[in-house]
């Protein structure tokens, strides 16, 4: 439970990370108003297998948010 505790809190810091990347202000203000939304809302999820699956899908997000900043860069 500490690790999978860890693993939510290292993906959270990496999103907000990379919403700081976002050049629209209006943008990043929604987009960090909506990652802590649905951390807040899934903190008290217990069942392994679910939290498993939300990390996943957390970091899928994750890697679409830094392609989309890494493509608008370009």
């Amino acid at each position: 439970q500490f690790l999978r505790r860890q693993q939510v809190l290292q993906l959270y810091r990496k999103i907000l990370r990379a919403i700081r990347e976002v050049p629209a202000e209006q943008d990043r203000r929604y987009l960090k108003d909506w990652v802590r939304e649905e951390f807040k809302r899934n903190k008290d999820a217990t069942e392994e297998d679910a939290i498993r699956m939300m990390i996943t899908q957390g970091n899928m997000q994750l890697q679409e948010l830094q392609r989309t900043l890494k493509l608008a860069k370009s």
